[in-house]
């Protein structure tokens, strides 16, 4: 039996088969492969088009089938991991109403911060576990705020991954997982957050009807599965955002446990069985995609948004010289560059409000760049180490809310490709990383298996997951990473 995972980012859309008997990917595939644009009218605005990511998924889907070979007509079921935080509109006919207002949008802040402001610090810690600061339930609010002629045709809101599942299924649903992300989860209450739609006067109506992130949540429709080539009564049977996928993906399960990613985004993510909450909201609690009456989870996320955003920023600025150094080559350039990139200083905050330092737009800054020392090698490995250092604040934070952090599970992929970027994080955080042949996709196939029941147990689920590497802190080298941590910390532009 054959299972699709769909892994929709703000970059690209990557899709994986796996195969439920062995627990392995035999294939997987990005589509496109250059990045998908990110449309910004105003600073701080970031927008994608949701008919684009439907496009990406079937053109995506009919690659892999060619690359791999398999017959789309034994995929049993799907599953579906998704860019966080994103709002999708739409009406009665299930038309998109205005471009998707994504993850790294900062325009919500003002009307988030009003909201903790007017329903009180004590309510939204102890019932939301956040500030609705810049999350999915502001940004509704900006519609209705500053386009009500769009608003008054909204019919549902849902998130990125809520949009794919409705084009395979037909059906408008989301899951408690995926609300809480946008702040429209009560934690206290186990329900809604009907107050905080109630304090914007907005209809509770609007949110979508509730399906387990685990379990059948729909079947694929009869035009849709003729189209992508599939048999009669495939089912969507996960939902997840990419975080707590990620840590789903890698086997974080339980409490104590703790996942990280690399991405366009960088990301802690701790498990937790307690309702943690940061009261200047740093880092932000969630639901985790496990979560049940019998076993509370709560995911505890630590982001960087700057983080593969910004090497491929970098990369894409020395391409405009005319060559076109590949990943590979510029982390080749970093290794030759001792720890500390001889004092030059990057601090990655380029790509919009940062939650870590309470939804501060700081924006991108090189420091102490000498043209007599400093050549490119520098700037990429103080890119990477000022991405690790970055995300060592908020592990600061995870650790003080209680979190374990002597273990850190990642996919061998993205950043973590880079021998300097995974050695700064061990040396960094003194948390020994282990990497695992495995991703967003991967991970989407196997909780789809795993929520139609084909595997009835995690112990059954993961049994085909491969860890390929460990890297530990090294003690002849943490005083030198620590240096350079202290370094950048001095000039944090807060």
């Amino acid at each position: 039996m054959l299972f699709l995972g769909i892994d929709l980012g703000s970059s690209s859309t990557k899709l994986s088969i796996l195969d439920g008997k062995t627990g392995k990917s035999l294939g997987s595939v990005s589509y496109p492969e250059s990045e998908l644009a990110i449309n910004s009218p105003q600073p701080g605005f970031a927008e994608q088009d949701p008919d684009v990511w439907w496009d990406c998924v079937q053109k995506g889907f009919a690659k892999l089938v060619s690359k791999s070979g398999i017959d789309p007509k034994k995929i049993t079921a799907i599953g579906i991991s998704y860019q966080m935080h994103g709002l999708v509109l739409v009406d009665q006919a299930q038309n998109v109403l205005r471009p998707s207002i994504i993850w790294c949008d900062s325009r919500a802040v003002p009307l988030g911060n009003a909201a903790l402001d007017k329903m009180g610090r004590d309510y939204c810690f102890s019932h939301l576990l956040n500030s609705p600061g810049n999350f999915t339930a502001a940004k509704l609010r900006w519609v209705q705020e500053n386009q009500p002629e769009i608003f008054s045709k909204v019919f549902k809101m849902m998130l990125p991954g809520d949009f794919i599942a409705m084009k395979l299924t037909g059906e408008i649903t989301t899951t408690a997982s995926g609300l809480s992300e946008g702040t429209l989860w009560d934690f206290k209450e186990n329900r809604v957050a009907t107050e905080l739609l109630a304090h914007w006067g907005i209809d509770s109506n609007t949110i979508p009807n509730l399906v387990p992130s685990l379990g059948v949540q729909g079947e694929v429709k009869s035009d849709i599965a003729k189209l992508l080539g599939l048999a009669e009564g495939v089912k969507v049977c996960y939902r997840g955002g990419d975080q707590p996928n990620n840590a789903f993906s890698l086997n974080v399960l339980q409490p104590g446990e703790v996942a990280a990613t690399a991405g366009t985004s960088g990301v802690i993510y701790g498990v937790t069985d307690k309702p943690a909450a940061d009261l200047e909201s740093r880092v932000n609690t969630f639901l985790h995609v496990t979560d049940t009456e019998q076993e509370k989870r709560n995911g505890v996320l630590v982001c960087v948004n700057g983080c593969g955003r910004l090497y491929s920023w970098l990369r894409q600025t020395i391409s405009a010289a005319g060559a076109t150094p590949s990943y590979p080559q510029l982390n080749d350039l970093a290794q030759q560059v001792p720890v500390g990139s001889e004092g030059l200083l990057f601090h990655p905050f380029g790509n919009g409000a940062e939650r870590i330092f309470q939804n501060k737009n700081l924006g991108a800054q090189l420091r102490n760049l000498d043209f007599n020392r400093h050549g490119l090698g520098h700037m990429v490995r103080a890119a990477q180490e000022g991405i690790v250092f970055s995300l060592n604040q908020g592990f600061d934070v995870l650790k003080s809310l209680g979190g374990s952090c002597d273990l850190v599970r990642a996919g061998k992929g993205n950043m973590f490709l880079s021998d300097v970027f995974t050695h700064t994080f061990a040396n960094t955080t003194q948390a020994a990383v282990e990497l695992f042949e495995t991703d967003g996709a991967e991970g989407a196939a196997r909780a789809a298996a795993m929520g139609c029941g084909f595997y009835i147990s995690a112990k059954e689920a993961f049994n085909g997951l491969t860890r390929v590497a460990v890297v530990e802190p090294q003690a002849n080298l943490s005083a030198q990473y620590q240096d350079a941590y202290q370094a950048w910390v001095k000039f944090l532009p807060v």
